[in-house]
């Protein structure tokens, strides 16, 4: 893959509409989940992103026929026996390939998938998906670059996650819609991707209930149909176009926001001083706000910080981390999941940002400065959205590397955002 940059000018005002991609975090799931039937399946609203792209790759290498029928619409077929064995040089490229274990359990009765890739955010332990597939009567044998899983049958299995990871839930589940029998999970997690799965399953004919909490029942079925799904809106991209408006002083309309989605973020976005206005299905963020601190009773420093859904979901937090570093005041940051995510505030106060890093889980920013541009480097998804909003309300340029990460998660994000006003170049980094 050949290295791109984006050059970015600072301080320029945006103003338009703009209509966020299918959610990354429901259509990595829902990829692997069309392993689970022989019959043709139809995704629409499907991102157009490097992740995407990667797990089509895998699918069709496992023996799954895919044809792009138009823009961001993708028709899956594995109608025939597949390999039960990922390509391990592609599984290392995204984290997402870990969610391939339950599927081909399902459907082979074993897999070998490579220990994932993804972002180096810290420690990301998958004990809790090797737990629960056992639970459901797979063995397993861990080695130092793989996994290696069998099956003869799966057998539903009333059991408790010891933690409430997404992606852990997500593989349980699709494990046990073929399993024999009824699977209670308990301590599942919620979050709106898994539910987005959940609901993908049941019209293809599983018996999924309890959606949207933390007890998951499901009601082990013979096979599953074809059928088409809509990936809703992403979230994450939501927030991130808010806060872009917010640091930038702009106006911008986002279509199909989800706003259901976003209670915990306009909790944690009021705290900077962030008013959003809701318009049916659409989110509007006002220009010129006054970006200012509230402080909590007694004038003490508010926190922002994350946590299972409903909570605040933790990849915003870079986002805030930005909007902190230009509202005037001081706040706490809060990173309650990853050791390593807080780790690229140091990139931001070398463009004059006011943080104390206090511990890998902790930063306390004081804001009201404005930033100025630097060269830059991308280290994960989230912190590269993160910097290129830095990047956008600095004065002056800004040279940003390693953007095949940010292209990761974010379609096509330099168009969209010129055409807002934007000034991005994406232009090769030798």
């Amino acid at each position: 893959m050949a290295k791109e940059r984006f050059i970015v000018e600072g301080g320029r005002r945006l103003e338009g509409s703009i209509r966020p991609g299918g959610n990354k975090n429901a259509a990595l799931p829902i990829l692997a989940a069309c392993l689970l039937t022989d019959q043709p399946l139809v995704l629409r609203n499907l991102p157009d992103i490097e992740d995407v792209r990667v797990m089509l790759q895998i699918l069709e290498g496992l023996g799954s026929t895919v044809e792009r029928l138009e823009k961001n619409v993708v028709r899956i077929h594995t109608k025939n026996e597949c390999s039960s064995t990922p390509d391990p040089n592609l599984s290392k490229k995204i984290r997402a390939s870990i969610l391939l274990a339950g599927p081909l359990l399902a459907r082979c009765g074993a897999a070998v998938v490579a220990k994932p890739g993804g972002d180096a955010i810290g420690r990301r332990r998958v004990d809790t998906h090797l737990l629960a597939l056992e639970a459901l009567g797979a063995q397993i044998e861990v080695s130092a670059s793989e996994y290696r899983m069998s099956a003869k049958s799966l057998i539903g299995k009333r059991m408790f996650l010891d933690e409430a990871s997404v992606t852990a839930t997500e593989n349980a589940v699709m494990a046990a819609v073929l399993a024999e029998g009824d699977t209670l999970i308990y301590n599942a997690a919620a979050e709106p991707h898994v539910q987005d799965l959940c609901r993908f399953l049941n019209g293809l004919g599983a018996s999924i209930e309890g959606m949207g909490t933390n007890s998951l029942t499901i009601h082990g079925v013979d096979s599953l149909l074809g059928g088409e799904f809509y990936i809703p809106s992403d979230h994450i991209e939501v927030g991130s176009y808010i806060g872009l408006a917010a640091v930038t002083r702009s106006e911008l309309l986002i279509e199909d926001a989800v706003p259901e989605h976003m209670q915990a973020v306009r909790l944690m976005l009021e705290k900077l001083g962030i008013e959003i206005q809701i318009e049916g299905r659409d989110i509007r963020v006002p220009r010129n706000q006054e970006l200012r601190v509230r402080y909590d009773i007694g004038a003490a420093v508010p926190k922002i910080d994350d946590g299972p859904w409903p909570l605040f979901p933790a990849d915003l937090l870079s986002i805030m981390i930005i909007v902190a570093t230009q509202a005037e005041g001081t706040v706490m940051i809060f990173e309650k999941m990853f050791e390593s995510r807080l780790f690229f505030t140091d990139k931001l106060i070398g463009m004059g940002a006011r943080i104390i890093l206090c511990d890998p889980h902790r930063a306390i920013i004081v804001g009201g400065h404005r930033l100025t541009g630097s060269d830059i480097t991308s280290p994960d998804i989230r912190a590269g959205m993160a910097l290129l909003l830095a990047a956008l309300c600095a004065k002056g340029e800004s040279v940003i590397h390693n953007i095949h990460q940010i292209d990761r998660g974010y379609e096509r994000i330099d168009e969209r955002l010129n055409a807002l006003g934007a000034n991005i170049v994406r232009e090769a980094d030798l």
